[in-house]
């Protein structure tokens, strides 16, 4: 199957797509990204994407290499020019090619990269009987509203999780507190309220989670944002979400059933309110095509 890659303002091969080995993304991990989804050419609250991609940009002092309605036609051409119907477009911007330094002696010229995978389903078993997580205290740096491509941490974070054999591992702060997952937000319900940990430094403003905060009070569920524990009483059920699988149901956490071990009602129903919302997205345009 023939991929195309986006470097720097061409498209090429996949196989050929490469950086500089002095790219100061690939040097110190130095730039920020993006991961967009696309369901059969409908792309998925693509501007909230782009507007989160300039605040990483300005939160570390990266020039965006176009203006962000370029950036969005750009990202339109490179997943026409891949295979997939419904598609995860990955966007990554570095501070560019420099000596290497932590400070470079002159300004160099961002890079920009993109790259097209077919967009993962979660399987029916996940679904139907829920993912697992286990649960780690926080070593990620402090600035975890920056989506920086220095992910260390959640590759650590992952593998611990396999060798338990649960699907996602979720941060606690220093208070036990859930924080989040290495690619996901954590939602609960408790005592019949949607509840999730605040945006701060320490949690990442998912696009997905916005979302479900948005359509939870839309159709008059409660919503808090607090620190919440695993163990505190009234705990009901639980949820990660993330754009390439939406909204999933987690019904073991560090061996601990949650709501009984089985998906909870308002979590299968938030995510049937957000394929709706994405079938609304997709009759609207094409409705304007």
């Amino acid at each position: 199957m023939q991929l195309t890659a986006y470097v720097n303002g061409n498209m090429l091969p996949l196989q050929d797509a490469c950086i500089h080995i002095e790219d100061r993304g690939f040097q110190f991990a130095d730039g920020v990204y993006e991961v967009i989804a696309c369901i059969n050419g409908t792309f998925l609250d693509l501007d909230m994407h782009l507007q989160r991609l300039r605040y990483s940009c300005e939160a570390i002092a990266i020039d965006l290499p176009c203006p962000l309605h370029e950036m969005a036609a750009r990202i339109e051409a490179i997943y026409h020019a891949n295979p997939f119907e419904d598609a995860m477009i990955y966007v990554q911007i570095t501070r560019g090619r420099a000596a290497r330094a932590h400070l470079p002696n002159t300004m160099p010229t961002p890079s920009l990269i993109m790259t097209v995978r077919e967009l993962p389903a979660p399987s029916c078993e996940t679904l139907t009987q829920g993912a697992s997580a286990i649960t780690l205290d926080d070593i990620r740096w402090k600035r975890c509203d920056i989506k920086s491509i220095a992910l260390l941490a959640s590759v650590m974070g992952r593998q611990e999780a396999r060798r338990r054999q649960a699907d996602e591992t979720i941060w606690l702060d220093e208070q036990g507190h859930m924080l989040e997952g290495c690619s996901t937000n954590v939602l609960a319900v408790i005592d019949g309220s949607l509840v999730t940990h605040p945006l701060d430094h320490q949690v990442l403003g998912g696009i997905t989670r916005r979302l479900a905060l948005q359509l939870a009070r839309q159709h008059g569920i409660r919503v808090v944002e607090r620190p919440w524990h695993l163990h505190e009483a009234g705990l009901q059920e639980c949820m990660l979400s993330s754009t390439t699988q939406g909204i999933v149901p987690v019904c073991y956490i560090d061996g601990q059933a949650i709501g009984g071990g089985t998906p909870g009602k308002l979590t299968l129903q938030l995510r049937d309110w957000l394929l709706q919302h994405f079938d609304e997205l997709r009759q609207e345009k094409t409705h304007h095509a």
